[in-house]
């Protein structure tokens, strides 16, 4: 099969587009045909081989473990009613980078009828990220909502959900298209958090009403920024740093301006039911409760993928399809 291999820790370009051998599948395991795979932003840090979250993988190593595509063939003991199968799954294996990637049949969801396979990867995990993370935010419709990183994969979702419970919501991203991308969402405030004069653009449109709940994608100097928006008794969620820099308040501050942070992301990652949160955010999607975004390279261009990435050039969840034959 062709699969995206890394060799060498570095830059994107290390990346290759390279024949390896398919992947067998064990007892309690299928073959699936890959028509999408996920690609994260944390990836990108461990093709580097930096010390951020999970440990750098062995070498050489195909990333990817987001894989929606058809059940080709099943291992030992696994019902062969699955071949044929439309599944979705967040732990293929050597990764979904490929066009074959092997995955323990316990893991698999069926796809939802209606629902794409680019849709399907986007959800299984990024929606699935999502959905936890507005859980622990417990918004209403009282609340007046900043989401940062609003054009991205998970920001999106959570605009979503924020506008469908009544919520304000200020949608902050960078560039005027991604800004554009959230103004069609339906945000109640659109703004490019890469002027500098955007923390004022918010004040301005909100009048005397203060922010209530920050969830912010970014962290870094726009996380701060944001964090200074907050009215008293609101709360800051962090809920990813595609910046790479982190923020975090300092207690003092906080206690003097009567506000709160919860790093969301490392609380939702200890206690997630991840079977079960996957099933919601598909079935979410499949209803049209929510509706994932989705930007796809050809799987042979997965250094490009990672480079927009990297340089925060994509819109949505950045999605890895089979090259054209």
């Amino acid at each position: 099969m062709r699969a995206i291999v890394l060799h060498e820790f570095g830059p994107a370009d290390n990346l290759r587009y390279e024949t390896m051998p398919d992947p067998v599948p064990g007892p309690g395991e299928v073959l699936v045909s890959v028509r999408a795979a996920g690609v994260h932003q944390i990836e990108t840090a461990l093709r580097e081989g930096l010390p951020i979250g999970p440990p750098p993988p062995q070498l050489p190593a195909v990333f990817g473990g987001e894989v929606a595509g058809v059940v080709e063939s099943v291992g030992p003991d696994v019902d062969t009613a699955w071949i044929g199968a439309k599944v979705v799954t967040s732990h293929g294996r050597p990764g979904g980078y490929a066009e074959l990637a092997a995955a323990d049949v316990a893991s698999l969801h069926r796809i939802p009828a209606g629902l794409g396979y680019e849709a399907a990867v986007t959800m299984v995990v990024t929606g699935t990220t999502a959905i936890g993370l507005l859980d622990i935010a417990e918004l209403t419709s009282d609340d007046v909502v900043l989401v940062t990183s609003a054009a991205g994969g998970i920001g999106r979702l959570v605009v979503q959900f924020a506008l469908r419970l009544g919520a304000t919501v200020i949608g902050a991203a960078g560039g005027p298209a991604k800004t554009a991308a959230v103004r069609e969402l339906g945000a109640d405030v659109a703004v490019d958090y890469n002027l500098p004069d955007w923390t004022d653009t918010v004040r301005d449109a909100l009048g005397p009403r203060g922010v209530t709940v920050v969830l912010d994608g970014v962290e870094g100097d726009k996380g701060r920024a944001a964090f200074g928006l907050l009215a008293e008794g609101g709360r800051h969620l962090s809920i990813g740093a595609a910046s790479r820099e982190e923020f975090r308040p300092g207690e003092a501050e906080m206690k003097e301006r009567g506000v709160r942070f919860t790093d969301a992301l490392a609380l939702l990652l200890e206690g997630q039911d991840a079977p079960a949160d996957e099933a919601r955010a598909l079935a979410a999607a499949a209803d049209g409760s929510l509706v994932p975004a989705f930007q796809t390279f050809p799987l042979s261009q997965a250094a490009a993928a990672h480079a927009a990435l990297e340089a925060r050039e994509t819109t949505g969840k950045v999605v890895l399809v089979p090259d054209a034959r």
